[in-house]
């Protein structure tokens, strides 16, 4: 198989239409929690702003500036994350790391769907940018939490 296909193969229509189809693509106005998180590698960024109500995820907005896979991330990032905790979220960080790294499976409810991504796992110069939105919003939940404890 050519490097041509294997991209072509990488970049389905699936993750396509994920990347052109982000939600809550507006920034908050005064987030308790904004975290901007950047790929070294390629330069993609994520900036997530969110706010917590009785520990799960009330508000959220994101700013993505990345590779459709990052996109694609980022777009099941913001169709799952309203009424998480941050375990659901430092667990599905966990999960979506170890399919990527490993070849374990993807992560599973509530964060379905990121099978669509399990492609990218023999494109490791891809990874940081998938893994971006979970990254980004894993921090601001633990920003949110430990500014409302002071």
């Amino acid at each position: 198989m050519t490097t041509e296909t294997d991209l072509i193969k990488l970049y389905s229509q699936r993750i396509l239409a994920l990347a052109a189809d982000i939600p809550l693509t507006d920034r908050l106005e005064a987030p308790q929690a904004s975290i901007r998180k950047r790929a070294p590698l390629c330069g993609s960024t994520v900036t997530v702003d969110l706010d917590l109500e009785d520990g799960v995820v009330a508000r959220f907005g994101q700013d993505v500036k990345a590779c459709a896979l990052g996109q694609a991330s980022a777009a099941l990032m913001a169709r799952n994350i309203i009424g998480r905790t941050r375990a659901e979220v430092e667990t599905g960080r966990d999960q979506l790391r170890a399919m990527l790294k490993e070849g374990a499976p993807p992560p599973d409810g509530p964060f379905d769907g990121y099978d669509v991504l399990e492609p990218a796992r023999d494109y490791r110069n891809r990874h940081a940018s998938i893994m971006l939105a979970f990254d980004a919003t894993a921090e601001a939940m633990a920003e949110a939490e430990q500014a409302a404890c002071a």
